[in-house]
């Protein structure tokens, strides 16, 4: 492959590119690397390649007209990628994309960038390293060149090197350890040492799954995944995730209709069907809260119903199912139980269908790793403003760029527990 790349800095590539695999295959020609300097292209005696920009603003724009003049000195320029933070992101399938070119064309930006209308004169396709400001596109372009260039033939002494790490098949790479087999009391995994490469395997599988679910749960959606994957992964979230995530259903203090603050009751089907889906999906516990003490009875008569009762004779899933459900006369008795469950206490997550919250189910996710999360819910038109202002997070609501959004707080509980915990989250 023949790489060409235009920046204003040619000298930042020369250690880069003198050490390292990225050497060897210089030497043996797997790759050909010309760099091109737009100020060389530059007519004016100071060889300027910037100018202000139009409209004021603060920095400089590079110029159109050096830049093109200096692409246009390469002759086989392939495709031609700007980096730029608005370009599309690079990762692992953009590298194979890119390691099927015979030729490639890489343009480092500087200052505030370059000219818009280069972009329309030159065809280029703007890429993006990552979600940062650089000084300038020299250290992208290092990336890029290095992604490509290990997946060319020849490059790598092991043809399953590329094969096996981070991201070649969606998932970051499992990891790795050799001698000694202890260090300060760290040991190898045994399964590493049985000589059992089948387990190996699935060991290594597994790893990947867990490092990706812990570290980039966004990579999932992309992964190619079996049906052993989807197991292995809502195994691990359940076991693992599920006992430290709790919900609570607030039936006081909430508003209603007219935003006025107000105690609702008991709903029968919210006592199951929410009970339902917690123990679905392995949560800690369903707190039922209610002030009103004719209500706390009721709810616990209905649980007792159904747990030892007649109910939970007939129907031993439901049974199962309501012996997630505690009932607190306030909020603060709930989380003073989990804190007692738990070991500490819980961050606290409320949601609302008005209000646009910050907190994603998948940061909710990675949030149980270190701490107890529990996600209130309200009845009623929703949590009054002191459970909202009182509460460490806020959940973005489940619809909230649509004009509609009025689920029961059956579907909401639902479906943000298995967007936090679920086979795709």
């Amino acid at each position: 492959m023949h790489v060409n790349i235009l920046t204003l800095f040619p000298e930042y590539f020369r250690s880069p590119l003198a050490c390292g695999l990225m050497a060897k295959a210089m030497d043996n020609r797997v790759i050909s690397l010309r760099l091109v300097n737009p100020r060389d292209f530059a007519t004016d005696r100071h060889r300027s390649v910037d100018d202000k920009p139009y409209g004021g603003g603060p920095g400089m724009v590079m110029a159109v007209e050096p830049m093109l003049k200096a692409l246009k000195s390469v002759d086989n320029p392939g495709r031609v990628l700007l980096l730029s933070p608005r370009g599309r992101p690079f990762d692992q399938p953009f590298a194979e994309e890119l390691a099927r070119e015979e030729d490639l064309t890489l343009i480092c930006g500087r200052y505030e960038g370059v000219d818009a209308r280069f972009e329309d004169l030159s065809r280029a396709e703007p890429v993006s390293v990552g979600d940062f400001v650089l000084g300038g596109g020299e250290s992208g372009a290092l990336c890029i060149l290095e992604a490509v260039s290990r997946l060319l033939p020849q490059f790598m002494g092991s043809s399953e090197s590329a094969t096996e790490e981070s991201f070649s098949d969606g998932l970051l790479e499992y990891p790795h350890y050799t001698r000694p087999e202890v260090y300060q009391g760290l040991c190898v995994p045994e399964v590493l040492l049985s000589g059992d490469h089948a387990a190996i395997h699935r060991w290594r599988r597994e790893q990947a799954l867990v490092e990706t679910l812990k570290q980039r749960p966004d990579l999932l959606d992309r992964a190619s995944l079996s049906r052993d994957d989807l197991i292995r992964l809502r195994t691990f979230k359940r076991k693992r995730l599920g006992p430290h995530l709790y919900v609570a259903l607030l039936h006081s203090p909430v508003r209603n209709k007219k935003g006025q603050v107000t105690t609702v009751s008991l709903t029968n089907l919210d006592i199951h069907d929410i009970a339902r889906v917690c123990c679905s999906y392995g949560l800690g516990g369903y707190y039922l809260v209610t002030p009103i003490e004719d209500q706390q009875r009721l709810a616990r008569r209905l649980v007792d119903h159904w747990d030892r009762g007649a109910g939970g004779r007939s129907n031993p899933d439901r049974a199962k199912a309501v012996r997630t459900v505690r009932v607190t006369a306030d909020l603060e008795e709930a989380l003073e139980e989990i804190e007692r469950i738990a070991g500490q206490r819980p961050y606290v997550l409320a949601t609302s269908a008005r209000d646009c919250g910050e907190m994603t189910p998948p940061a909710v996710a990675r949030k149980l790793e270190s701490v107890p999360v529990l996600v209130v819910f309200g009845t009623g038109s929703g949590l009054a403003e002191s459970v909202l202002g009182s509460a460490d997070g806020l959940l973005r609501p489940l619809r909230c760029l649509d004009e509609y959004n009025h689920l029961s707080v059956r579907s909401a509980v639902s479906i943000t527990v298995d967007r936090i915990l679920g086979d795709a989250g």
